[in-house]
């Protein structure tokens, strides 16, 4: 009998102790998005709560950040496992150009996945008496957070139409949800947001002034690309904000998912098997997940892939 509860009392141990490792193995991810007022920060959470119910030893918490830069530095820093960031950041970190020239390439993400495109979008109020971007010459503009994606393609845009910022009024460096509360107080004259549509901080200014997004010409467009040809065309259904009543012409890049390099091959291929096997739950959680799908894995991908997400698309047969 007492061999009996010596051998019951072992078994009970191992059990536990086996047990033990499994509870430690979930992996605490954190994601790294974006402001509030803007697309990634929700988008990420829902994100992570498919991930998060779908893969049993992985768990992601999201957190708000100053966007594409300061994600990839951040990646870079070891101090997140994932982030939402633009192709051409990515490709600006990865080749050490642009805002990155001064510190060398960024070589410690890999993508997972493209997403979705995120259009240039450049805000006035209607009766400003501004048309085009080249009418910002004098004025109090809102281009981005510092080191933000949107900082760069507001300089690039700027640049295409012939300025610089020494040639605006006031520059000015805001989050989304500062320069929309900026243009609402008219403490600015326009604002620039990358971000998918419809964004809420536009759609937040549109609730207290009638506003318009500016049209860039095919030939704008042409000139842009020839210079940053990671830059597509896009475009602004009618109706999109309040007010907006014709579609308006744009350029955007692409919004994609990076992963540390050295983050675990297991763990990545669940992550992107649950999103993109769970896309129409995703396309209920946020307006976004309508436009992510297997099809446009890849757009405007010139980074390298991530081994765990490129083991799921080759099943796919996305890669071949």
């Amino acid at each position: 009998m007492m061999r009996r509860l010596l051998l019951s009392g072992v078994v009970v141990c191992l059990v536990l102790i086996m047990a033990v490792p499994s509870l430690a193995a979930t992996a605490q991810l954190v994601m790294a998005t974006g402001g509030t007022a803007g697309t990634y920060y929700p988008l990420g959470g829902a994100m992570s709560q498919i991930i998060n119910s779908k893969v049993k030893d992985v768990s992601v918490s999201v957190q708000s950040t100053g966007a594409s830069v300061a994600n990839i530095r951040m990646i870079e820093n070891g101090e997140v496992d994932l982030a939402l960031v633009q192709t051409d950041i990515a490709d600006y970190a990865w080749n050490g150009t642009e805002m990155f020239k001064d510190g060398g390439k960024l070589q410690k993400f890999a993508v997972i996945a493209s997403l979705y495109p995120e259009l240039i979008q450049v805000v006035v109020r209607e009766e400003s008496g501004i048309d085009s971007i080249a009418d910002l010459k004098g004025k109090k503009v809102s281009v981005g957070a510092p080191g933000s994606g949107t900082e760069a393609n507001a300089r690039q845009l700027l640049e295409t139409y012939g300025l610089a910022y020494k040639d605006l009024g006031q520059v000015q460096y805001l989050s989304f949800a500062e320069s929309a509360e900026a243009f609402k107080d008219r403490h600015i004259d326009a604002f620039f947001v990358t971000a998918g549509i419809p964004n809420a901080g536009i759609q937040d200014t549109a609730t207290m002034h009638k506003i318009k997004v500016l049209f860039v010409t095919d030939e704008m467009f042409k000139k842009l690309h020839s210079t940053y040809g990671f830059y597509g065309q896009a475009t602004i259904p009618a109706d999109c904000y309040i007010n907006q009543t014709e579609l308006v012409q744009t350029v955007a890049v692409q919004a994609v998912l990076i992963a540390r390099r050295d983050l675990d091959t297991d763990a990545v291929y669940k992550m992107t098997a649950a999103l993109f096997d769970n896309l129409p739950e995703l396309a209920t959680s946020h307006a976004k997940g309508k436009e992510i799908s297997l099809e446009g894995a890849l757009t405007g991908v010139s980074t390298p892939l991530h081994p765990g997400a490129e083991k799921y698309f080759r099943e796919k047969g996305i890669v071949k």
